[in-house]
């Protein structure tokens, strides 16, 4: 780690995460292999209602360097998960905000009505009321198969808006009750960005939903999933393969060796697939072919989010 004396202040050791065979120091980097695709997750588009303050993926009104991906494209990944056999459980779309993406009813249609259990990430705010009737449609015919995880990034108005900008706490909120009151399978998304304890965080989460009304229970990790901050200006340790026995962690335990995420950037002809739904959308380094079938090899974990979210943070995008 460099640190900067006179600011006390500390950067990222810029030898890390540059060979995906090594460590800065010589050390044989973790590798994870797929061992079973039981989440394929879909970004809809990086084009979003919002310009978060923190965002992994640099979502906002004017980067659309994902394109909307359509329901022809993803018919066809779940074409070869039928085709191949692949046993793939459930099906997840994040963006960007994916109720922007005007084929999105459309295609959780499809997903649904292949069976898979299908989750979609959303801000709960104007683009998804948009689209109201059609969900309710959609809730009506598949019921709980169909679940949405609301971003509340902090259960007080000031640190969520802090995260999500001015005037985004009463529509997410006023979504939020629409969800829960017509009896939608819901979960929350939140951040673990202040210093606060998980299990403060999940009190005042359990406050928030009684004071509103809302029937979630905030203890239970499956209806509020507390992600790891990800600071792209921290210095963070790389995971190396000695590492697994170390920390007492299974690479088998880590997002990529479930799930899959497919991308469509802008200008190219065809999605991509990357390992999973963190790393670096403009990195060819993560790409891992077309189809599902090419994608299924070793990742190298050479990126911070790596070791921040996944690996020392225990955490899974799945819940």
């Amino acid at each position: 780690m460099t640190t900067n004396s006179a600011a006390g202040a500390t950067f990222p050791d810029l030898r890390k995460f540059q060979d995906p065979a090594v460590t800065a120091d010589g050390q044989a980097r973790a590798h994870v292999a797929l061992r079973q695709l039981d989440t394929l997750w879909f970004c809809t588009g990086t084009l979003c209602n919002l310009a978060c303050r923190n965002c992994y993926i640099e979502s906002s009104p004017r980067n659309d360097s994902l394109v909307y991906i359509s329901a022809e494209e993803v018919a066809e990944y779940l074409d070869e998960i039928e085709r191949d056999g692949l046993g793939t459980r459930s099906i997840a779309f994040t963006g960007g905000e994916p109720f922007m993406n005007p084929d999105m009813i459309p295609i959780l249609e499809d997903t649904l009505g292949r069976g898979f259990e299908t989750l979609v990430l959303t801000n709960a705010m104007r683009p998804m009321m948009k689209r109201a009737d059609e969900l309710l449609d959609l809730h009506h015919r598949f019921g709980r198969a169909l679940t949405v995880r609301v971003s509340i990034d902090h259960y007080t108005q000031d640190l969520h808006e802090a995260e999500r900008g001015p005037k985004s706490w009463e529509p997410a909120v006023r979504g939020l009750h629409w969800l829960t009151s017509h009896g939608f399978e819901v979960d929350i998304a939140g951040r673990l960005f202040t210093d606060e304890t998980e299990q403060q965080m999940r009190e005042g989460y359990a406050a928030f939903f009684e004071r509103e009304g809302i029937d979630l229970n905030a203890r239970d990790r499956n209806k509020l999933a507390l992600f790891p901050e990800m600071d792209t200006n921290a210095d963070v340790p790389e995971i190396s393969e000695g590492c697994w026995s170390k920390l007492g962690v299974s690479p088998d335990d880590q997002m990529c060796a479930s799930s899959r995420m497919v991308i469509k950037r802008k200008g190219e002809e065809r999605p991509v697939v990357l390992p999973c739904t963190l790393l670096p959308y403009n990195d060819p380094q993560f790409e891992l072919g077309h189809t599902l079938a090419e994608s299924f090899q070793s990742v190298a974990l050479n990126h911070p989010h790596c070791a921040t979210f996944c690996v020392l943070g225990g955490a899974s995008c799945g819940g």
